[in-house]
This record gives C-alpha cells, sequence and structure tokens, in this order.
C-alpha cells in the first residue's frame, strides 16, 4: 500500500496517497511553466512594442508599470481567494484573466497601435499572473510540505522552463517578422488549455471551512504586524528587483548598449532565464544539504556580481556571461522567500500573500525606476541599481531560517514522499 500523506487543504484526519501528492507535484510544476511561458512572451516582444508605440525607455517604464499595479492589487487578497475557493479553481480563473491580457495587449500594440490598449491588456496579465502567483506557490509550498524535500525552486525552475520556451518563440518570432498580435494571441491559447490541464492534479479542495471572512481576514492583518514576516517580503522583493530588471530591461539594455538586433537581444533575455532555470534546477540539491542560509548568500553575491559584469563588461560575449551569471545567482531568492513564508501551514494563506505584495512592490517601482534612470544615463547603465539593491540583503537571509527546525531547507515533516535517487 501506498504510504499516506496530509494534504494541505483537508482536514487532518484526511489522508492522501503519495502517489496523489506526487501527481498534484507534476500538476504544480505545469501550471508554472505555463505561467511562465504567458509572462515570457510579453517580455520577449517588448521591443517590438516599444519600436511599434514608439516610445521613450522613460515611457516604456510608465507603461509596463499597468502589469506591476494589476499584480500588486490582486496580491493582497490573493490568499483569501485561495482559501476560499481552492486553488485549482483559483488558478484556473487568474490564468483565464491571464490570456485575455496577452491577447489585448499584444492586439493592440501590434494591430491597432494603442498605447492605452497595450496598458489595459497589461493591467489584466499583471492582476491575473500576481493572482496566479500567490495560488501556486501556496499549492507548491503545500506540495513540498508533504513530500518532505525541498521542491520549491524546481516549481519556479519550471516557470523559468517555460521563460525559456518563451523567449526562444519570442526570438523566432521576431526573427520571422511574426506580428506580435499573432503570436500573443496563440500564445494565450496554448496557456489557458496547458493550465487547466495541469490544475486537474492539484491536491483536493477543502473539506472544512477555513473560519469566517472576517477571521481569515483578521489572520491576514495578523500576518502583516509579523517582523519575520516582513523580513523575508524584503527579501522577495530584492529578489524580485533583480529578476524584473532582467525580464524588463535586459534584451532593451543589450540591443541599446551593445548595439544587438531585436532577435540578438530576446536571446540575451533567453540566457538569462537558462540561468534561472540551472540554479533552480540544482538549487534544490544545495538548500538539502547545506540549508537556505549558506545558499541564498552564495547566490545573491553571483547576482551581483553577473549584473555588475553585464554592465561593465564593454564587450558583448563577456556581458552575455554575466547575464547567465546574474540568472543562476537570482535563482533561488524568490522560491525560498516562498518556502519560508509557508513554513507553518496553518499561516501559509496570508503569510504568501503578503510576501508576495511585499516582493511585487519592486515591479511597481522597477520599471519607471530603470526608465527614467535610463533617459539620464542609458538603459544599460541604469542596470546597475541591480547590485546596489541585491548586496544589502545579505543582511535579511537569516528571517528565512525555518522557525522550529534549525536552518534546513524545509521545515520537519510528520511524513514524507521518498525523494528521487
Amino acid at each position: 500500500m501506498d504510504p499516506a500523506v496530509t494534504a494541505p487543504t483537508t482536514p487532518s484526519n484526511s489522508p492522501v496517497p503519495a502517489r496523489a501528492v506526487l501527481a498534484a507535484r507534476n500538476g504544480v510544476a505545469v501550471v508554472f511553466a505555463f505561467n511562465g511561458l504567458a509572462v515570457a512572451t510579453w517580455f520577449s516582444r517588448v521591443p517590438a512594442a516599444r519600436d511599434g508605440l514608439e516610445l521613450s525607455p522613460g515611457r516604456l517604464g510608465l507603461l509596463l508599470l499597468a502589469m506591476s499595479v494589476g499584480a500588486i492589487l490582486a496580491m493582497p487578497t490573493a490568499g483569501l481567494v485561495t482559501q476560499r475557493l481552492g486553488a485549482a479553481r483559483a488558478v484556473a480563473l487568474s490564468t483565464l484573466l491571464v490570456a485575455l491580457g496577452l491577447t489585448v495587449a499584444g492586439v493592440s500594440a501590434g494591430v491597432a497601435g494603442s498605447l492605452a490598449g497595450v496598458a489595459v491588456g497589461l493591467f489584466a496579465l499583471g492582476y491575473g499572473s500576481g493572482s496566479c502567483d500567490v495560488a501556486m506557490n501556496i499549492e507548491g509550498a503545500a506540495v513540498e510540505r508533504r513530500l518532505g524535500w525541498t521542491v520549491m525552486p524546481r516549481f519556479h525552475a519550471a516557470w523559468s522552463l517555460g521563460s525559456v520556451a518563451g523567449a526562444g518563440l519570442g526570438a523566432g518570432a521576431a526573427r520571422l517578422g511574426v506580428p506580435v498580435g499573432v503570436h500573443l494571441g496563440v500564445l494565450a491559447a496554448m496557456v489557458f488549455g496547458g493550465t487547466l490541464l495541469g490544475v486537474r492534479a492539484f491536491l483536493p479542495a477543502a473539506l472544512e471551512s477555513a473560519g469566517t471572512a472576517a477571521a481569515r481576514r483578521g489572520r491576514l492583518l495578523t500576518a502583516w504586524r509579523e517582523p519575520r514576516t516582513l523580513l523575508i517580503g524584503l527579501l522577495v522583493l530584492a529578489a524580485a528587483f533583480a529578476e524584473g530588471s532582467a525580464n524588463d530591461w535586459v534584451a532593451v539594455a543589450f540591443i541599446d548598449g551593445y548595439g544587438f538586433s531585436e532577435a540578438a537581444g530576446a536571446a540575451v533575455f533567453g540566457v538569462f532565464v537558462v540561468g534561472m532555470t540551472l540554479g533552480r534546477t540544482l538549487g534544490t540539491v544545495a538548500l538539502d544539504r547545506w540549508g537556505r542560509g549558506p545558499v541564498l548568500t552564495t547566490t545573491i553575491l553571483l547576482a551581483a556580481g553577473g549584473a555588475g559584469l553585464a554592465v561593465l563588461a564593454n564587450s558583448g560575449p563577456v556581458a552575455v556571461a554575466g547575464v547567465a551569471l546574474w540568472g543562476i545567482g537570482a535563482s533561488l531568492g524568490f522560491p525560498v522567500g516562498m518556502s519560508a513564508a509557508a513554513d507553518e501551514e496553518e499561516h501559509a494563506h496570508v503569510r504568501v500573500s503578503v510576501v508576495a505584495v511585499i516582493g511585487y512592490t519592486a515591479f511597481l517601482a522597477g520599471p519607471p525606476l530603470l526608465g527614467l534612470l535610463g533617459d539620464q544615463v542609458g538603459t544599460l547603465r541604469a542596470l546597475l541599481v541591480v547590485p546596489l539593491l541585491l548586496l544589502p540583503t545579505l543582511f535579511l537571509v537569516p528571517a528565512t531560517r525555518p522557525p522550529a527546525a534549525g536552518n534546513t531547507g524545509v521545515p520537519a515533516r510528520a511524513g514524507s514522499v521518498d525523494p528521487p535517487a
């Protein structure tokens, strides 16, 4: 008989077979991958949208702000919505909004030439992606606890793999001259269909009431006053800025700063996400062996050094190598922060929401900050903000230590599924 583990959203006396947890692990990975595909599809065509709308770096930064505003508005209540609807339904509904936003942004940029239309599409894309981000991280953390070994970075690696695919398809579409509207519309349909398949394997929805709406809101307000939760949020903010600045600007920066073509700029973005994928895939082994503190310290230093090299190299190939190091170094801050916020399952929904809101502030402030700075010093030089922000976050790393299990990668569990060989 299969060993049993406790599902995160079922009563504690209702076991779920280990094979169901493994299936949920695969389903979560699929959802992460398609979410990454959706976001990278847009970012890979930012240069084309910028040129089609004839935007300066400053105006482009303000346009990208629409996506961040949507995400920030979604996240304060996304955890409560997930707790009420269940992760599967929350992910499905939010991904529908992602697909609609991606389509509207593509058609507005490539066909209508409407700046307002692109902003509306990006707002919807951000709102849906922000909601989905919280829901899939809550489900991922719950699965990780049941497995008994670190897996959250691999979920984020799946997101990065989706980003690699999105960047590759974007580079190919740019090279072949595929219209932005056609490209984004087709990918939106793929994302929605693939996500629906993934959520079918999620763990069972709650069988017990999670309390009144007032009680759920009270738990959310309490989480905003917890020092550990807030410190983790600040760490995730810096990690999100390091990741998001590359997503938003690395392709444009290499086009403007190193004279790369649009297709080559999209390929450099692909190098970044390949680095992210590699770091997240190998990072699970490192976290289980050495713990969160040493691994995060090492990767933060690597990200800061790589970003600095990408800007200061004065050589295209060397700068691309810096982007790869930047991606590897930036790979673990966000997923480890989400795991840390969800260490105690009883409070996971509200704490993940709080950490996500703080972290996504980077996506709110990052695009206009780097865009306006780019107007003054150039887009490439503006990216020096990344290492300057990362280095102080070394003092926040101890906050990720599990509250009752020492400095290990994951907290102690009552039951677990054997890790892969």
